[in-house]
């Protein structure tokens, strides 16, 4: 029965560590979502300055998983390219070592376990503030709580195998078969992280394992190479449902893991040496030395040798890692692009950026869903292109497939403003700032204008069409000159658009470019109607003619006013 228990209450105090680390790791990126953004866009192809980020990012959110997710996402939305990512992979494995130390250094220390219960209540009373950012920080504070009760259970209800010989024989005959007991514990982090989703958590248990004599210390290195690679198959389930470039990503943080695994254990004994010096140095004990021997000599301090020797292992690791591959990124990019190969270019009626579902925080959501809006707006100045063929074209059959293009794109516009509000109506599920709030209506309102700017491309076939069924009726020279430079006028508004689109509210300083487009629309429309008139007037064309082709003006006109109402509505969020 006491067996049963015990299980129960290491279960139940893992599930209390993840839980805490999820909500710690959840309300740290609501905090710092604004951060994170502008660390993000300030990233250059610097590798250093990718890393440095990445670390940063990482020791911020504390969850080295998150981050890969994250990447993952910031890929398949387009905010990073493939070269900065695997930079910035580099760089959330070394910042993913910060919460071992914090583990090794807080976690174990009777007093910090004692406060838990008071922070509890200030995270609570935090939590009823009315400040979004104060709920967070109370979200963060119950999670950190959380994760060092979590941990104190978790060490409570580990059972002393000095007290049970049996039990600690079983154990340490599986440490007695050499090399082969190393692979055996690295398969044992693998298996550990991925039930886990969470290789702190998996950390934590292998310190609690080595502190109290379980496995040694040797042992215990062999885990946490494995948590390594365990930790990498959370990217991989992200990127299933993301782009060939999220897939990318997660190949090359795969690579990336397991190259560096690799080298470790060739140079397993050398690594071990290393630490030793490291850890004592440090003023500790040799960890490699038995623990039964260390007890003897001072309890508490053989304690805190094997708690700091495997943070050192888990950091000399990442950081090891990262100097040597940090100079092959190239490389690397070349060979994820080689076992991920682009097979096709993807249909413009998928989405492209928003695949890989609702990140955690809704401003990285909304940063989706922004490339998504630019993806779209591009899509539709595609559209026009097939506009202008219809207007010149004089052979049927040809006239026919771009009729059929303009017909499909209006298909396409429905179904990507239907996709992306679906999205931003599950982003809403969540808590959002006052910002976020103000966003996410002026992306309703924008996709739909966008989706108004598809349809008109679609009308301006469909008026082509009818006029041909008339069989005599076609556009003079001078026509068709006016509206090739109406179509320009456009083109240059599309430009203005996107730009704005791009920049978002943060960045946009004013909407000139879209007004000074608008106004040179308006006034070429106006000119083509009195030149229309005098048209008329001197029999220049028949009235039929004039109809269609006023008609055809017209819808361009209402394209220019869909397109700046999309600009207005992003400087509107100001």
């Amino acid at each position: 029965m006491n067996a049963i228990s015990s299980i129960l209450m290491m279960l139940g105090s893992i599930a209390m560590f993840l839980y805490g680390m999820t909500l710690m790791s959840s309300s740290l990126q609501k905090v710092n979502s604004g951060g994170l953004r502008r660390m993000i866009s300030s990233m250059t192809t610097n590798p250093f300055r990718e890393v440095m980020t990445g670390m940063g990012i990482t020791a911020i959110i504390q969850s080295s998983s998150a981050t890969t997710v994250m990447v993952v996402s910031f890929v398949n939305a387009g905010l990073l390219t493939l070269t900065q990512a695997v930079g910035f992979i580099m760089g959330a494995n070394i910042g993913t070592t910060l919460t071992a130390w914090i583990i090794a250094l807080f976690g174990f220390r009777a007093n910090v376990s004692a406060f838990t219960i008071p922070f509890i209540a200030l995270g609570f009373i935090l939590m009823m503030s009315k400040s979004s950012k104060s709920k967070y920080f109370g979200q963060m504070i119950l999670g950190l709580s959380l994760l060092f009760m979590g941990l104190s259970y978790m060490q409570k209800s580990v059972p002393d195998l000095s007290a049970n010989p049996q039990a600690f024989a079983f154990i340490e005959h599986w440490t007695n078969w050499g090399f082969g007991s190393v692979m055996i514990f690295v398969l044992i982090g693998v298996i550990f992280t991925l039930i886990m989703q969470s290789s702190s958590a998996t950390m934590a248990v292998t310190l609690i394992m080595v502190a109290m004599g379980w496995i040694p210390f040797s042992m215990a290195t062999a885990m946490v190479l494995g948590e390594n690679i365990g930790t990498t198959i959370t990217a991989n389930i992200a990127a299933t449902v993301g782009n060939i470039y999220a897939k990318r990503a997660a190949v090359a943080h795969t690579f990336f893991n397991v190259f560096g695994v690799l080298l470790a254990l060739a140079l397993f004994k050398p690594l071990l040496k290393v630490v030793s010096q490291i850890t004592m140095w440090m003023g500790f004990f040799d960890p490699m030395r038995p623990y039964s021997e260390l007890q003897a000599l001072d309890p508490a301090k053989a304690h805190e040798t094997y708690l700091y020797a495997s943070a050192i292992v888990h950091t000399l690791f990442n950081v090891t890692n990262t100097l040597i591959l940090v100079w092959f990124i190239p490389q690397i990019v070349k060979f994820v692009c080689w076992v991920v190969p682009s097979r096709h270019e993807e249909e413009p009626m998928r989405l492209k950026y928003i695949q890989g579902g609702v990140l955690d925080t809704p401003e990285l959501s909304l940063a989706q869903a922004k490339m998504e809006i630019v993806n779209f707006a591009v899509l539709m100045k595609r559209q026009y292109g097939y506009a202008r063929s219809a207007i010149r074209e004089s052979d049927s059959d040809k006239f026919d497939e771009y009729f059929e293009k303009l017909n499909h794109y209006e298909e396409v516009s429905d179904h990507i403003e239907y996709e992306i509000a679906t999205y931003l109506n599950k982003v809403a599920e969540n808590n959002l700032s006052e910002t976020a709030g103000r966003r996410m209506q002026s992306m309703y309102k924008i996709i739909g204008e966008l989706e108004s700017v598809g349809d008109s491309g679609y009308n301006i076939g469909h008026i082509i069409q009818r006029m041909r069924s008339q069989g005599n009726v076609k556009f003079t020279t001078q026509m068709v000159e006016r509206m090739m430079h109406m179509l320009d006028l456009l083109d240059d508004a599309f430009d203005a658009m996107a730009t704005n689109c791009d920049l978002g509210y943060d960045r946009i300083q004013d909407i000139s470019n879209a007004i000074n487009c608008e106004q040179r629309i308006n006034e070429y429309r106006d000119n083509l109607r009195e030149e229309h008139l005098m048209n008329l007037e001197n029999k220049a064309y028949s009235y039929l003619t004039g109809v269609y082709y006023m008609d055809i003006i017209s819808e361009c006109e209402k394209i220019g006013d869909f397109m700046i109402n999309v600009s207005e509505a992003i400087i509107e969020i100001k």
